[in-house]
């Protein structure tokens, strides 16, 4: 539950919420997860069982599609942290909080009619992994109401980034179409959290400092819970959807520069050791992405010379 410090902050911070409430809305699209799928490719699953021959989709496009799914199944227990981090009183902060909520679950219903109409998964396995992903949940652990701010800021650009990569990797237009949707409200989402993370910078620029400084050493996305999920995060990154160069260049360092968070002025001393902290991270972070990215040319390279 929020503490005293907390409240405090967003009461301080409702009116920005408001404004940023206001201009989501007026930028937002209206749009119906039916007009996105092939309906007329649909065939009744008691007349015609699945088989994985059936699929639009091969290997990792596949696993993408899975993964990024399930993320977005998990829907419950994020609107039970959202509510707990931001959802009291009866303001802006509760009228953001069932706003998001509303736009995220789309998300899962277009996914799921795409994939079950196309049959390009195992609706049964589908449906297992839904089941056991909204068993486990989602919880936030112990992270502030400031820090959980800065959470989803990045999060909602990596999974904006992941599902616009999953789309283009597809090569199905219906699929890329899907994910661009999806996209482009993961890409506000993204916005009304990283301008309210401007605004507490102003407020009280150490302890954004520092909530964002934990976030970018601590990060993961919500989708780790699920089962296999590392082995599958390893396929995706292989296939280049999303892996460290991403994760650093178009995730992290975005929103840094957006925030000025090296230029931040009169910081305590633990924020200026948070700093330092992030930019030892981040060095090393570019580093692992070298190596990765060295590693998986030569795999490339001798893929091509034993073609």
């Amino acid at each position: 539950m929020p503490t005293t410090a907390d409240r405090q902050l967003l009461a301080e911070l409702e009116p920005v919420a408001a404004e940023l409430l206001n201009r989501h809305e007026n930028a937002a699209k209206e749009w119906f997860p039916h007009d996105y799928i092939p309906y007329s490719l649909g065939r009744d699953y008691d007349k015609e069982p699945w088989s994985p021959d059936q699929s639009r989709l091969t290997g990792v496009a596949q696993i993408a599609f899975e993964v990024n799914l399930l993320t977005e199944d998990n829907l419950p227990s994020y609107h039970r942290e959202i509510h707990e981090m931001f959802g009291h009183g009866d303001g802006a902060w509760i009228n953001w909080v069932h706003r998001w909520t509303a736009e995220e679950g789309r998300h899962s219903i277009v996914l799921r009619d795409y994939l079950v109409v196309t049959r390009s998964l195992d609706p049964v396995q589908l449906e297992r992994g839904r089941m056991q992903q909204v068993m486990t949940g989602y919880d936030r652990g112990d992270k502030d109401t400031l820090r959980g701010m800065a959470y989803v800021a990045f999060q909602e650009l990596a999974t904006r980034i992941s599902h616009r990569n999953t789309g283009r990797f597809s090569e199905d237009a219906v699929a890329d179409r899907i994910m661009a949707r999806i996209a482009a409200d993961e890409n506000l989402h993204m916005i009304f959290y990283r301008d309210m993370l401007t605004a507490a910078l102003r407020t009280d620029p150490s302890a954004a400092v520092k909530a964002i400084g934990a976030e970018v050493i601590g990060f993961e996305m919500p989708g780790a819970g699920m089962a296999d999920f590392r082995t599958k995060a390893v396929q995706i990154a292989k296939a280049g959807i999303y892996d460290l160069r991403v994760h650093h260049d178009e995730v992290i360092w975005p929103l840094l520069r957006h925030w000025d968070f090296f230029g931040v002025e009169g910081l305590d001393d633990e924020a200026e050791q948070m700093r330092q902290q992030v930019s030892e991270f981040l060095t090393a972070l570019d580093d692992m992405a070298v190596t990765y990215e060295r590693k998986r040319a030569a795999r490339r390279a001798r893929a091509l010379a034993n073609a």
